[in-house]
């Protein structure tokens, strides 16, 4: 049996992609800033790279919410409902995978995809009280400015969102490489929007036979 080269599709629009690398690189920042503030503690260049920190935090804060009204009023494969697959997350309890590819998010990979924006959304929500309680800035500081009580009730949630953050990074790059090592594309479709399938995928996602 001979098979078809896989079928290009242009899925994902260009603001998606660009608010994917925006989250993905916000992050990077964060922890890189994060792991240096803590190598110079109470060094000259500390309180500069907590700025830097905070500027991070800002645009993962900025991307975080575009993607949000983006998934209510974007294209279809940006939409929140192509990353809400309750049926297949029920089938994995029963150990089945889904048969077919789907053009859009995986169904298995948005249940991660939905894991990691709820612990960024934590790490926003704590990174704006920390910011305020401990530096004094940012867009909570006129009513939490100075308060340690915040820096208290805050910093561990954070620190287990940045735990939590990396582990799902790890899982993702991990994921990457696995369809990497089997010929799917998967790296390239938020870079050029196309997801490519072969034609008996294709087909079975339209419930389409070959016999």
């Amino acid at each position: 049996m001979l098979h078809s080269p896989p079928h290009s599709q242009r899925v994902f629009d260009p603001l998606l992609r660009t608010l994917h690398w925006t989250l993905a690189l916000s992050v990077v920042a964060l922890v890189a800033t994060s792991q240096l503030a803590e190598a110079f503690e109470h060094g000259p260049w500390e309180t500069t790279i907590w700025n830097l920190h905070i500027l991070a935090g800002y645009a993962l804060t900025a991307g975080l919410l575009t993607r949000l009204l983006w998934g209510v009023v974007g294209p279809a494969s940006a939409r929140w409902r192509d990353l809400w697959h309750p049926a297949v997350w029920k089938g994995l309890l029963r150990l089945r995978l889904p048969g077919a590819h789907r053009a859009g998010h995986d169904p298995l990979a948005s249940l991660g995809y939905l894991f990691a924006y709820g612990v960024m959304t934590l790490m926003v929500v704590t990174g704006l009280g920390l910011a305020a309680g401990e530096f004094n800035a940012g867009p909570l500081a006129a009513w939490f400015g100075g308060a340690g009580w915040l820096e208290d009730l805050l910093e561990d949630p954070h620190e287990a969102g940045f735990v939590l953050l990396l582990g799902f990074i790890g899982l993702h790059l991990a994921a990457l490489v696995f369809h990497q090592l089997r010929g799917e594309r998967v790296a390239q479709s938020m870079v050029t929007g196309k997801q490519y399938r072969d034609a008996a995928c294709i087909d079975a996602g339209r419930g389409v036979r070959h016999d």
